[in-house]
């Protein structure tokens, strides 16, 4: 068996590195659009002259750097991998439960997912990498367990052993669980997550196999990620920051009291979840019905690209407008003089930035019920229509901010109730705290998961 586990730790390592270079590269591309805006607001500040006019021009060049990305993201998977469209993860389970589908591991499916995954978070839409990362981890675990590939003309004469139905689905399973361990640095949640959503037929041994698979991909991303940062290497190789391995830290004591807002917060994310669900089938139906009626392949092709960019569009209009008008440097403080430029501010910023806000304690006028509800409405509609849509993007982005949203609207309320706590044993009274458990009530809501769940949670914060 040393093979097989040979190949789950390659597996595991090449998912890493993957996992790596994708949160590099949209860290750098978003660096690259805001370091633009920057630009502009420092020649409007230095010229102190045509300020409606060069806010409008700063606007306009945010969206035009996302409509690019999000037209090359969308052309990616309608014309050069359709295998790649949305997040992957229905097809990867269908296919471990006997469904055939063509080009759905194929190099091509590949390249086209990574693309149209990278662009479509660093465009501005409401998504995120991690049903991408799932496809692409299954992919690559398709593709180094069986070493072949029709598409390049490649049979290599190692391993031929594993080429056979179950060994094929056994490597898919662990690099598909890779792939959610990368992303979010959780080995266990992984393995959890494959069980409790992907896996077909399941066994002690394949457990543990795929448990080494995602603690090597967590360990490579995390490895990696020590000395880059946007692509630039920055030293302290191998010295793993804890700020930078745990998404989102800073947690606080808690009391048994805290059990009575949290069952609150559990009701209304599955009601908000079972919402969201809802109202996505019935965009995605009407979405299905109104391309069916468009008769040419082409115009067809073309229609969903430009649904793509009347999304992006909205978004930008919801969000970087007000929020250029009124300071770009809401974005790094959030410091806003106004609740409509908090809202503009919460969605400007990128998603996992944004939720680090939202988490942050010891904040409890960060913001206001305006902001935070005007922002979770706009959220939750834009990302109930993004998914779907055609480009390689995740939902667990969207989940946590949208929990995130309602959960800090909950902890403000408390705070309005009994005021802002000083003494240890009140801290828990906490918007930021009531953000995290709401984030992952509505994961829960949305996805249906609950022990894996509470894994990657505990992972991301402890």
């Amino acid at each position: 068996e040393w093979d097989r586990w040979l190949l789950m730790g390659l597996i595991g390592i090449a998912v890493g590195m993957l996992g790596f270079l994708t949160h590099q590269i949209i860290d750098c591309l978003m660096r690259l659009k805001w370091d633009l805006v920057g630009n502009y607001l420092q020649v409007l500040i230095s010229l102190q002259t045509g300020q409606e006019g060069n806010f409008h021009m700063t606007w306009i060049c945010v969206l035009g750097s996302g409509l690019a990305m999000v037209l090359v993201s969308s052309s990616s998977v309608l014309f050069f991998c359709p295998a790649g469209s949305a997040s992957g993860l229905p097809e990867i389970i269908g296919y471990l439960n006997g469904t055939s589908m063509q080009h759905l591991f194929n190099i091509k499916t590949f390249l086209g997912t990574f693309v149209s995954c990278v662009l479509a978070v660093a465009s501005g839409l409401f998504c995120g990498p991690e049903g991408p990362m799932i496809h692409l981890g299954a992919i690559v675990g398709c593709g180094l367990s069986q070493l072949q590939s029709d598409t390049l003309g490649i049979r290599l004469p190692f391993v031929t052993r594993f080429r056979n139905s179950a060994d094929k689905k056994n490597f898919i399973t662990a690099g598909a669980g890779a792939g959610i361990a990368s992303v979010l640095r959780a080995p266990v949640g992984g393995l959890l997550f494959t069980l409790e959503e992907v896996s077909s037929s399941w066994d002690i041994r394949l457990a543990w196999q795929t448990f080494f698979c995602c603690l090597m991909a967590t360990f490579t991303t995390d490895l990696l990620s020590s000395s880059f940062y946007g692509l630039v290497y920055r030293g302290h190789f191998g010295f793993l920051e804890v700020e930078r391995r745990i998404l989102f830290w800073d947690l606080l004591d808690m009391s048994v009291l805290a059990f009575i807002p949290t069952i609150l917060l559990g009701v209304l994310g599955g009601l908000l979840g079972a919402l969201f669900v809802s109202l996505n089938l019935k965009i995605n139906k009407l979405r299905i019905q109104f391309f069916n009626s468009i008769p040419k392949s082409s115009l067809r092709k073309t229609s969903k690209l430009l649904e793509t960019v009347l999304i992006l569009v909205i978004a930008n209009l919801g969000s970087g407008r007000n929020f250029l008008e009124l300071n770009v440097g809401c974005v790094k403080s959030l410091s806003c003089s106004s609740e409509q430029g908090s809202a503009a501010a919460l969605l400007a910023e990128n998603g996992k930035q944004g939720i680090t806000y939202l988490f942050k304690r010891g904040t409890p006028g960060e913001f206001g019920y305006a902001s935070l509800c005007s922002a979770l409405a706009f959220y939750f509609i834009l990302s109930c229509w993004t998914a779907g849509s055609a480009v390689a993007s995740g939902l667990v982005i969207p989940m946590l901010y949208t929990g995130a949203l309602y959960g800090r609207i909950i902890g403000l309320i408390l705070v309005s109730i009994f005021g802002i706590q000083t003494n240890e044993y009140g801290a828990w009274i906490d918007p930021g705290l009531f953000a995290a458990i709401g984030a992952a009530s509505f994961f829960s809501g949305v996805s249906r998961l609950t022990i894996s769940l509470t894994v990657i949670m505990v992972s991301m914060f402890s």
